[in-house]
């Protein structure tokens, strides 16, 4: 770059600023191809371990991808020109105070960041107010990026920095908060969280199927994406093997006396999440309070996009497009007695084969699966839920297609997704949040529903996401059990330590599929939090136990989190909700109702404002009848409220189910839905309760099944009678309009859509169906037939038409 000009200070000319964007874009792209060549090396080596998985995995893709990068290009160009200013005035000044209106346009052109943040244009018809789009765009039409995916987390309190801008607490180790210097997270974790695996406390009310659940929601809801480079911009520091710190890299660093790791030189590897478009110094040209934000790369609902993914290009993968069923694609090289797998990821074929041995010769080797969320490989128990909802969701096709014949492909996969999304909704708000966060709390935020209300932010809260749900992690017991048809351990497939089931789809295909896993989860409690038995050692020691690599710490990591996205502290908090602020040992002991606890934690942090508020939450006593105290059940019933009110689509909206579709799909279990999609038939009728075999089973003959019958479509409309039958088309009613769609190899040759007038009659004839238009009339030649090439062998051709036999 050049030196600034003299004047620099009134006026950074615009010449400087694009050569600063530029620079910007040549690091960042610079160091994005060095990640991607270093993951394609590795691909070519060998299978990936764990942490190369989990990192591969959540690299931002596709959309998320431009997102990331695109504010990427914008820190680094603000990076590099208060360098220059430093450089050239030895004097720090906050670039944007010195920037144009013309030269921020500059920027947020040059870079991308404007197209991100741009809104839409919603559509507004019948049909477009049906169904949700993939990544959410329009559900509220008033602000169309509210709860859309790659959108940044919202702040229900300031961000709280370093500098006040995007620098984590902790990175300057003597810089003092609240009068007190930040403990090492690691620290933390060993004088508070440590628990051997033997010490484990269990859940006698709750079951393992509770805690998977929650990762499931939690999966639903929300994934901040890392930077998508794996080092520093300006001088290429691989974050995996320093203990630099220079953003991307925030190592966590090793206190003395460590429980597990002797050399206090070694650091765990740590990537700050990616920060959104037009946060941090530049958030001003936004409209933003300046400080860092990050990115939900997820839409916000409760809409399975687990299952469906939170991108149309990834929809559009992941389902089955070569018929009009509605179906999600499924595994054509395995089945798991019968039903159904995932389909495997084509990326790389040896992306998870089984650890140290190629997929190439070993036969227990398989690829990662793909489904809507990056995540799915991660452990078996979550990999089995991806697995029977994927098997839902081809069941309601299914019996939906049957019930209506004349529904495309299209609006019998909608419908089922649509279905589908009330079941996890019901599910999770009647079955599950109640259990988190007790009654008094559920009449707090979650009374009985009113309407949906265009003015709530459903967006997921930061707080949320980085800490409040994270409760979960301490209801993860140690092992996964893999039970036999009689309930008692599987006589083939052994029980598994936690560490030992991570990344390992092949463990799915090649030890006896879904049902031994899901008995496992119904049959066994959850861990039991307690203030003196928190996070198992198979989380804080051997989380992605690693054979070159250092395992890491999940409890390290989350408290790193917090401080990598400015989340105020313990007592901030206690004040958001209209809790007491404790100031000192003795008001902390008696929130917590434990003096030792209390001391062990002021020992760390010297005052409460300083605890994270993960570490704060996790150490109240649970309120009654809940899983957590009294901040995190505030926090998580907030959101959940957010989530449900804010919803345009939510199951219970007027307009978006009928009465009687509503009645039915109050009968939905989750014990229901393992009926349906697995071989297992005596269960306990409440999924997320604890009862030891055989105390609560039933055969599933006992349990409600959701009667589709109010889906099957009328195919009248009043007043004008029955729909226009037209060959080889599909057609869907809306109101007093109907839509039609042609069967593969046959394309519209009119407008798609006729609407009954109130005189009885329609405003037009219907289109028809013609065969394909072809590129020439040369049987040689491939066809393009709906985006697709296919062969056809044309019987006549008129006026380069191809003429499909019926």
């Amino acid at each position: 770059m050049d030196g600034l000009p003299t004047d620099h200070e009134k006026h950074l000319g615009s010449p400087f600023v694009q050569s600063a964007v530029h620079e910007a874009i040549e690091l960042v792209n610079k160091a994005y191809k060095e990640t991607r060549d270093n993951q394609k090396e590795k691909l070519s080596k060998r299978p990936l371990n764990s942490n190369d998985l989990l990192r591969f995995f959540k690299h931002p893709m596709a959309e998320t991808r431009i997102a990331v990068r695109s504010a990427e290009y914008m820190e680094a160009a603000l990076s590099l020109i208060q360098h220059n200013v430093h450089r050239v005035h030895r004097r720090s000044l906050n670039a944007s105070d010195l920037l144009t209106a013309s030269d921020l346009d500059t920027i947020a052109h040059v870079t991308g960041c404007l197209a991100v943040r741009q809104p839409p244009v919603c559509k507004d018809g019948c049909w477009s107010n049906r169904y949700r789009t993939s990544n959410s765009v329009c559900n509220n039409r008033r602000k169309p990026r509210l709860g859309a995916s790659n959108t940044a987390l919202t702040r229900w309190l300031p961000a709280r920095y370093e500098d006040g801008i995007s620098i984590p607490l902790g990175w300057t180790a003597s810089k003092l908060h609240s009068g007190f210097r930040l403990p090492l997270v690691r620290e933390v974790s060993n004088k508070i969280l440590k628990t051997s695996n033997e010490n484990v406390n269990f859940d006698l009310e709750l079951s393992h199927f509770f805690m998977q659940w929650g990762q499931w929601i939690d999966h639903d809801m929300s994934l901040s994406p890392e930077s998508g480079s794996l080092q520093t911009f300006n001088d290429g520091i691989n974050c995996e093997r320093t203990c630099v710190q220079k953003s991307p890299c925030f190592p966590i660093k090793i206190p003395p006396n460590d429980t597990r790791i002797k050399d206090t030189k070694i650091c765990l590897p740590f990537f700050r999440s990616a920060p959104a478009c037009g946060s941090g110094e530049l958030g001003s040209l936004f409209g933003d309070v300046n400080t860092r934000q990050q990115i939900n790369s997820l839409t916000a609902f409760i809409d399975v996009n687990e299952v469906y993914g939170n991108t149309e290009c990834l929809a559009n993968k992941i389902r089955n497009l070569t018929n009009e069923l509605g179906m999600m694609a499924i595994n054509e090289e395995f089945s798991d007695n019968g039903l159904e797998y995932l389909p495997f990821n084509t990326i790389a074929r040896n992306l998870c084969g089984r650890m140290g041995e190629s997929c190439l010769t070993s036969q227990n080797s398989t690829p990662c699966f793909i489904a809507g969320d990056v995540r799915v490989n991660e452990q078996l128990g979550l990999l089995s839920f991806h697995t029977i909802f994927l098997r839902e969701h081809n069941r309601l096709a299914t019996e939906l297609k049957r019930l209506n014949p004349h529904w495309s492909g299209e609006t019998t996969y909608q419908e089922a997704r649509k279905i589908m999304g009330a079941f996890q909704q019901i599910i999770n708000y009647r079955d599950y949040v109640p259990l988190v966060i007790g009654q008094k709390a559920m009449q707090k935020y979650l009374p009985g529903y009113e309407a949906y209300d265009e003015f709530v932010d459903p967006s997921i809260a930061n707080v949320f996401s980085t800490a409040a749900f994270r409760f979960g992690h301490l209801t993860i017991p140690p092992i996964l059990t893999r039970l036999a048809e009689n309930y008692q351990e599987h006589p083939q497939y052994k029980n598994l330590l936690l560490h030992e089931i991570f990344f390992t789809p092949w463990r799915l295909v090649r030890e006896g599929g879904v049902d031994p896993i899901i008995r496992g989860l119904l049959a066994n409690p959850a861990k039991l939090q307690t203030q003196d038995r928190m996070m198992l050692d198979e989380l804080r020691e051997k989380l992605f136990k690693l054979t070159a690599h250092l395992a890491l710490d999940l409890g390290a990591l989350n408290m790193q989190r917090s401080r990598d996205h400015g989340i105020p502290g313990y007592n901030a908090w206690r004040k958001f909700c209209g809790l007491s602020k404790p100031k000192n040992v003795i008001q902390l002991a008696a929130v917590l109702n434990n003096l030792e606890l209390a001391k062990k934690l002021l020992n760390l942090y010297g005052t409460p404002d300083n605890i994270e508020v993960w570490v704060g939450g996790i150490s109240e006593p649970f309120v009654e009848g809940g899983k957590v105290g009294p901040l995190l059940a505030c926090l998580i019933g907030q959101q959940f409220k957010n989530l449900r009110d804010g919803d345009r689509f939510w199951w219970e909206n007027e307009g978006v189910f009928t009465g009687s579709q509503r009645q039915a799909l109050a009968q939905i279990s989750v014990s229901r839905i393992i009926c349906d999609n697995t071989r297992i038939q005596f269960l306990p009728r409440k999924a997320f309760r604890y009862r030891p075999y055989p105390q609560g089973y039933v055969n599933c003959s006992q349990i409600l099944r959701v009667n589709l019958s109010a889906w099957k479509e009328d195919k009248k409309v009043t007043p004008c009678g029955s729909v226009p039958v037209v060959a080889h088309a599909h057609f869907s009613i809306c109101k007093s309009s109907v839509r039609y769609t042609c069967e593969s190899g046959f394309k519209l040759d009119r407008g798609d859509t006729i609407t009954c007038l109130s005189d009885g009659q329609w405003n037009s004839a219907p289109p028809a169906c013609r065969g394909a238009v072809a590129r020439s009339c040369s049987s040689k030649r491939k066809w393009l037939v709906k985006g697709k090439r296919l062969k056809f062998t044309p019987i006549a051709c008129d006026h380069r038409r191809l003429i499909i036999p019926s």
